[in-house]
C-alpha cells in the first residue's frame, strides 16, 4: 500500500529508515551476516558505518531477538542480544548516553511491533533519529513519553526485582528478552524464579544474557514443602560459584541432575491437574461461555495447548491466556453481529443491553477467565494439587516438611540461601518455620507486588516486626511478641492446643532461636512476581527513590496511575569513592603533585557515588520510598467498539516534534529573527542598524556555532575527509538562533536603553565598564535560563553564566579599540556611535568566549568518545594478539603479521580467524582515524599512556592492512553484508596514507626514547 507523504511532516530519512525496517520485517532485506561470529568484532563507530546505518543495525538486532522469543536456539538469541548491546551502548553521544541508549532500544522495539500502523511507525522512526542525536531534552521527553524513569549516568541506582518469571516457567519472555527489557527499565539486579528444577541450558542463556547487558542475576528455584496440612514455598538460591561455568558444571553433576529429574516430577504432577481443568473447560465452561456470549468456541486440544506453553511449565495462567486468544479470534464475527443488531434496533433498552455485552466481551481478559472458570473453587471435583494428600501419585518431594526439604538441598551444595515466600502465611507460621528450620532460612520475601495487588499483605507488618526483633537480638521484644501470640491463640473459640504448645516451647527456647541469626541476620527480599502476561498487575522492576537523579525524583512527586509507590521504606546511605583518573593530562599531573605534597587527598580525583542499603532498617510504612518501574497500561477504549470511530492513530496531525527538520529549523530561525529585526527596526535611526542589525546579530551567533563545532571536531588539523560542514549541527545552530533572537529586545532595548541609559544614565560615555558588566550579567542569566528550559547539563548552564562574566573585559577592550579607530578616522560623536553598537559589541565578546569555551568542551567530549572507541579496539587487538602468541610460542608472530607476502602465519583455521579479527580491528582504527572527530588526538594521547611493548604491537600490527587481497576478499565475501562497495573503496584508497602516518608516529616515539 502506497503511503502519501506530507511536505510539512517528517524527513526523507524517516521514510527511508521505516521502509528499510519494514522490508526486513517482510523478509525482503537480509542482515544474516550480523549473526556471523566475525561481525561482532566490528565497532559501532567503525567501518561498518559505511555499510549500513546505525538505525538499521539496531532494527535488525531487535527484530531478530523478538522473532526468537520462543523459537530458535540459545546461541542465536544471545548473538542478537550482543548485537543490540554493541549497537546502542556507547554508540550515542551527548550528556545522557546510557539513557539515550535505553530510549533508542525502546523506540525500536515499539517500531518493530507496530508494523500494522504505518503512521505510528513513522512517528517512532522520527523519534528514533532525533533521540540518536543525544540531545538531553529530547531524551528526557521520550523517556517520559514511554513511561521510563531517567537513571543516573553513573548507573548506580538501586533498581532490582527479587521475583521474576521467564518463559521457562509461566512468564512470557525468553531469558534474553527478559534481560533486554530489564536493562531498558534500568534494573541492575534480578532474581529469576524457576519452579522445582532448572536445566543447564536455560541457566546458561540467562546468565550469559545478564553478563552481556551488565545485570547481576541470581537463579532461585521454588519448592513446595508441607506445613500444617498445606504447602509453603521455599526458594533455594545456590551461591558461592567462582564464575558462570562453575555454576553450569554444578548443574551437570550426577547428584544434582538426579535431584532435578525428581523435582521435574512435581511439575508433571501439577501439569496433570492443569490438563484436567482443560477437560473441565471443554466439557462445561466452554459451553457456558458459548451460550452466554453466543459464540461458537471449539474444544481445545491438549497438543495445541502444550505447544502454546512451549518451554514453560503448564499452569492455569497459561490456560487462561490460551482461552483468551481463542475468544479474541471469535470476537470480530460476534461483534459484527452485535453491530448489525444495534443498527437495526430502535429500542433503547435493547441497544443498552447490546452495548453492555460488547463491553463485557472486550473486558473478558485472562484474569477474568481465570477467576470465573479455572480456579480450584470453580472445579471442586478435580483434586487440588495445592492441598497435601497421601495419594500414591503425589511425588516424594511434595511429602517433605520444610526442614527435611532444606536438609536434602544442603547435601547438593554447601553454599546457598533459602528464602521463605510469605504468601498466605501469618506471623505465627513464620515464627514456627524459622524455629523448625534451625536458621537455614536467611531471607524473607516480605513484599510481593502480586499479593499486594490482591490485597493480601495485612500480615506483613507483624512479620517485619518479628524479623527486626530477631535481627536485633532483642530478647525482651521477642518474649513479649511470642507471649502475645500465645495469648491470641488461647483467646480463640477453638484454640489450637498443638500450636500453643509449640509456641510455648519456642518461648522457653528463645536463646536458641536468637543464636540462629547472631552471625547472619534475616534479610528481606522484594519482588513483583511478574510474568509479563497481565495487563492489570504492575510489571517487572522496583527502584529506591533516593538513588534516582533529582529530575526523576521530582517527576515521581506526581505519580501517574501506571506507577506505584509501595508501602515499604528502605534506608540507603551514600558512599563517595575517590579514584585516580586513568588518563594523563597536564592538569591531572598538577593535581597529582598537590595530593602528594600538600596532603590534599581528594583534589583532582574522580568522584564515584555508591549507595549502601541498610536492610535491617526495612519497614512497612506509608509513604514508602520504593517505586515500581513497570506500570499498568489500561486500554484506551474498546478493542471492538460498536460505533465506528475516527482512527486517531492514523491521523498524524501537525505536531511540532514531527515537523520536517528543514522546515522546523527554518521556523526556529524565523521566530527568533522577528523580535530581533523588530527591535533594531523600531529603535534605531541609522539605516545600517535598523535594517542590518538583526543580520549582523544572527551572523555573529551563526559564525560562533560553526567555529565551536569545527574547533571541537578537530580544527584545522582535522582529517581531510571531514569537511567543516560535516561537524556542524544545524539543528543546534537553529536552536541557538531561536533564543538569540529574543536576547535582542532584552539586551539592546530593555537592558541597555530603558533600564541603564534612561533609568540610571549608564552608557558608553558615562560608565562603559558598568554598562558592559551589567549587560554581560543579564546575558548570562538569560543564557542559563534557556539552557535550563532546554534540559542541558548543569555544567553547560553554569558555564554559560561564567562565559558572560569572562566576556566583560573583552567587551570593554573591543569598545576601547573601536573608539580609538573611530577617533583616529576623525569621526565625531564617537560615544553616541558606541552606545548604538554597545549590544552588538557585548554580544560579539560573549560569542568569542563561547566559541572557544564551548568548542573546547566539544573537543573534550569528542576526545572522550574516541578514547572509549579506541579502548575497546585496543583491548580486542591485544587479546587477539595474545592468543596468537599462545598458539605459536616459537614463531615471531609480530614479524609475520607485518609481512604482506606470506598471506598469514600458518594455514591453521584458528590462526586465520585470529588474523581476520586483527584485520577487523585495523579496519576500524583506520575508519576512526579518517572519519571520527578528534580520533587523531585521542589516539596519540593513548599511545603515550600504554607501555612501549603494547605500543610496538599496536603500531606494527596495523601493517596487516597491506594484505589487500585477503582483506578485499573478506569484505567482498560479505563480512559486512552485500553493501561492501563503500567499505572496500575506502580501505583501498586510504590505508597507504594511514600506514605511512603510523610509521612516522612510530619513528617519533623511537627517537624520543633514544
Amino acid at each position: 500500500m502506497t503511503q502519501t507523504r506530507s511536505i510539512f511532516l517528517f524527513d526523507n530519512r524517516d521514510y527511508a529508515l521505516l521502509n528499510m525496517v519494514n522490508e526486513m520485517l517482510l523478509g525482503k532485506r537480509s542482515f544474516s551476516h550480523t549473526q556471523e561470529q566475525l561481525y561482532s568484532f566490528f565497532h559501532p563507530h567503525g567501518i561498518k558505518e559505511l555499510a549500513e546505518s546505525k538505525g538499521l543495525r539496531i532494527a535488525y538486532a531487535v527484530i531478530y531477538l523478538l522473532n526468537l522469543l520462543e523459537v530458535g536456539n540459545v546461541d542465536d538469541r544471545l548473538a542478537a542480544l550482543r548485537s543490540v548491546r554493541n549497537e546502542v551502548i556507547g554508540a550515542t553521544g551527548g550528556p545522557l548516553p546510557l539513557n539515550t541508549a535505553r530510549v533508542l532500544l525502546q523506540l525500536m522495539k515499539e517500531l518493530v511491533r507496530s508494523n500494522d500502523n504505518y503512521q505510528k511507525q513513522l512517528k517512532l522512526a522520527h523519534d528514533f533519529r532525533k533521540a540518536a542525536s543525544g540531545k538531553p531534552g529530547c531524551t528526557r521527553r521520550l523517556l517520559k513519553k514511554h513511561h521510563l524513569l531517567e537513571m543516573p549516568e553513573e548507573y548506580n541506582q538501586i533498581a532490582f526485582d527479587d521475583h521474576v518469571h521467564d518463559a521457562n516457567t509461566k512468564g512470557r519472555k525468553s531469558a534474553s528478552h527478559l534481560i533486554m527489557d530489564a536493562w531498558i527499565k534500568g534494573i541492575r539486579r534480578l532474581r529469576i524464579i524457576y519452579y522445582n528444577y532448572i536445566s543447564a541450558k536455560n541457566a546458561a542463556e540467562l546468565m550469559a544474557a545478564a553478563e552481556i547487558m551488565g545485570i547481576t542475576v541470581r537463579i532461585g528455584i521454588e519448592f513446595s514443602a508441607r506445613f500444617r496440612n498445606r504447602y509453603i514455598q521455599l526458594i533455594w538460591v545456590p551461591r558461592g560459584f567462582s564464575d558462570v561455568q562453575s555454576f553450569l558444571c554444578f548443574l551437570e553433576e550426577p547428584e544434582v541432575m538426579a535431584f532435578m529429574a525428581e523435582s521435574a516430577r512435581v511439575s508433571k504432577y501439577r501439569e496433570k491437574y492443569v490438563l484436567k481443568v482443560l477437560d473441565a473447560y471443554n466439557e462445561t465452561h466452554r459451553l457456558h461461555i458459548n451460550e452466554y456470549f453466543n459464540l461458537n468456541l471449539a474444544p481445545i486440544s491438549k497438543g495445541k495447548f502444550l505447544e502454546f506453553v512451549g518451554a514453560g511449565q503448564a499452569s492455569l495462567l497459561h490456560l487462561s491466556r490460551f482461552i483468551q486468544s481463542q475468544i479474541r479470534e471469535a470476537l470480530p464475527k460476534r461483534i459484527a453481529q452485535l453491530k448489525e443488531a444495534y443498527a437495526k434496533s430502535e429500542n433503547n433498552e435493547i441497544r443498552n443491553a447490546i452495548i453492555d455485552q460488547s463491553k463485557e466481551l472486550n473486558g473478558f481478559d485472562s484474569e477474568t477467565i481465570l477467576k470465573r472458570y479455572l480456579r480450584p473453587s470453580k472445579n471442586p471435583a478435580i483434586p487440588n494439587p495445592s492441598t497435601p494428600t497421601n495419594d500414591p501419585d503425589v511425588p516424594p518431594l511434595l511429602r517433605l516438611s520444610p526442614d527435611e526439604l532444606i536438609e536434602r538441598l544442603s547435601k547438593l551444595h554447601p553454599g546457598y540461601r533459602i528464602t521463605l515466600n510469605l504468601t498466605h502465611l501469618n506471623v505465627v507460621d513464620v515464627l514456627e518455620i524459622l524455629y523448625d528450620c534451625n536458621g537455614w532460612i536467611t531471607r524473607l520475601e516480605i513484599f510481593n507486588l502480586k499479593d499486594y495487588a490482591a490485597d493480601q499483605t495485612e500480615h506483613i507488618p507483624d512479620i517485619v516486626a518479628l524479623q527486626q526483633a530477631i535481627n536485633q537480638s532483642n530478647v525482651i521484644s521477642l518474649k513479649a511478641m511470642i507471649a502475645k501470640l500465645i495469648a491470641n491463640l488461647q483467646s480463640c473459640s477453638h484454640p489450637d492446643i498443638d500450636r500453643i504448645q509449640k509456641l510455648t516451647n519456642i518461648l522457653h527456647d528463645i536463646a536458641t532461636l536468637k543464636s540462629f541469626y547472631d552471625i547472619t541476620p534475616i534479610k528481606s527480599r522484594i519482588g513483583s512476581d511478574s510474568t509479563g502476561r497481565s495487563s492489570r498487575a504492575h510489571g517487572m522492576g522496583l527502584v529506591i527513590e533516593e538513588s534516582l537523579p533529582r529530575r526523576a525524583q521530582k517527576e515521581l512527586r506526581h505519580l501517574s496511575k501506571t506507577r506505584l509507590k509501595i508501602p515499604i521504606h528502605m534506608t540507603i546511605l551514600p558512599a563517595t569513592l575517590y579514584l585516580p583518573y586513568k588518563t594523563y593530562s597536564l592538569w591531572r599531573s598538577i593535581t597529582h603533585w598537590i595530593r602528594n605534597h600538600w596532603k590534599l587527598k581528594k583534589v583532582g580525583m574522580l568522584r564515584q557515588l555508591e549507595w549502601r542499603v541498610k536492610e535491617e532498617t526495612i519497614k512497612m510504612t506509608t509513604p514508602g520510598n520504593i517505586i515500581t518501574l513497570g506500570g499498568i497500561h489500561p486500554k484506551e477504549g474498546e478493542d471492538f467498539p460498536l460505533e465506528p470511530a475516527t482512527d486517531a492513530s492514523n491521523q498524524c496531525g501537525v505536531h511540532w516534534h514531527y515537523l520536517n527538520s528543514g522546515l522546523k529549523n527554518g521556523l526556529k530561525v524565523l521566530i527568533g529573527f522577528i523580535p530581533a529585526f523588530a527591535t533594531f527596526y523600531l529603535t534605531k535611526e541609522w539605516w545600517v542598524l535598523a535594517y542590518l542589525g538583526a543580520f549582523i546579530w544572527f551572523g555573529i551567533t551563526g559564525l560562533r556555532n560553526i567555529l565551536q563545532s569545527v574547533i571541537g571536531g578537530g580544527g584545522l588539523r582535522r582529517s581531510p575527509l571531514l569537511h567543516w560542514n560535516d561537524l556542524v549541527s544545524w539543528e543546534r545552530t537553529a536552536d541557538s538562533l531561536l533564543f538569540t533572537g529574543f536576547s535582542v529586545p532584552l539586551l539592546d532595548y530593555l537592558t541597555k536603553s530603558v533600564f541603564l541609559d534612561m533609568g540610571f544614565n549608564i552608557n558608553t560615555s558615562t560608565n562603559p565598564i558598568l554598562l558592559y558588566t551589567l549587560m554581560a550579567v543579564t546575558n548570562g542569566i538569560y543564557l542559563s535560563s534557556h539552557n535550563t528550559l532546554r534540559g542541558l547539563p548543569r555544567a553547560a548552564i553554569i558555564g554559560n553564566l561564567f562565559r558572560s562574566i569572562l566576556s566583560i573585559p573583552i567587551a570593554i577592550g573591543l569598545n576601547a579599540i573601536i573608539g580609538q579607530v573611530l577617533i583616529s578616522a576623525g569621526v565625531v560623536s564617537v560615544a553616541a556611535i558606541l552606545q548604538k553598537w554597545a549590544a552588538i559589541i557585548s554580544k560579539t565578546a560573549s560569542d568569542m568566549v563561547a566559541a572557544f569555551i564551548e568548542g573546547y568542551a566539544d573537543r573534550l567530549q569528542n576526545i572522550q568518545m574516541r578514547r572509549q572507541d579506541y579502548e575497546r579496539k585496543f583491548s580486542q587487538l591485544f587479546n587477539t594478539y595474545s592468543k596468537l602468541e599462545l598458539l605459536f610460542p616459537e614463531s615471531p608472530v609480530l614479524e609475520q603479521l607485518e609481512s604482506s607476502e606470506n598471506g598469514g602465519i600458518m594455514p591453521d583455521s584458528d590462526a586465520k580467524d585470529l588474523e581476520r579479527i586483527i584485520s577487523i580491528c585495523s579496519l576500524d582504527m583506520l575508519y576512526l582515524w579518517m572519519y571520527q572527530p578528534r580520533a587523531r588526538s585521542a589516539f596519540k594521547q593513548m599511545l603515550r599512556e600504554i607501555s612501549s611493548e603494547e605500543r610496538n604491537i599496536l603500531l606494527r600490527s596495523q601493517s596487516i592492512l597491506k594484505r589487500q587481497r585477503e582483506i578485499s576478499l573478506m569484505l567482498i565475501g560479505g563480512v559486512l553484508g552485500k553493501n561492501f562497495n563503500r567499505p572496500l573503496s575506502f580501505y583501498l584508497q586510504h590505508h597507504p596514507s594511514y600506514l605511512k602516518t603510523l610509521h612516522h608516529i612510530d619513528q617519533s616515539f623511537k627517537d624520543m626514547i633514544s
